[in-house]
């Protein structure tokens, strides 16, 4: 739970580099809350035609810019641009090639993003 409020703090951090548990405990937790939300505003009624519910909409617009910064971060600490983040676009092959990225272990050493959030090897 701290990596997934550690991410939150830094929302507006687009620079630097993020660690794949960093990454992977945020969207885990996310995904365990957009559960709950969905499921609180289908028992309450709260859902909507378009599939979304009112706790599950605000959450979602609540999270966009933690998500995008750490991602960003996420590249940074693989050697990639967050440009890359675009590829997302492209459907399938796009969402492959950045789930890919995204598990990929950190470059060791420092790079233009700064040093390695692991610490020194």
């Amino acid at each position: 739970m701290n990596w997934y409020i550690k991410v939150l703090k830094n929302f507006t951090d687009f620079q630097g580099r993020a660690r794949r548990k960093e990454y992977w405990v945020f969207v885990f937790v996310n995904i365990v809350i957009s559960i709950i939300l969905g499921t609180i505003d289908m028992l309450l009624g709260f859902d909507m035609e378009t599939g979304y519910g009112v706790l599950s909409g605000l959450y979602s617009l609540f999270i966009i810019i933690p998500s995008l910064a750490v991602a960003v971060r996420r590249l940074h600490d693989t050697g990639r641009s967050g440009w890359w983040l675009l590829i997302g676009f492209v459907p399938i092959l796009g969402w492959i090639v950045l789930i890919i990225f995204f598990v990929l272990d950190s470059l060791k050493g420092a790079n233009k993003w700064g040093e390695n959030p692991k610490g020194a090897y």
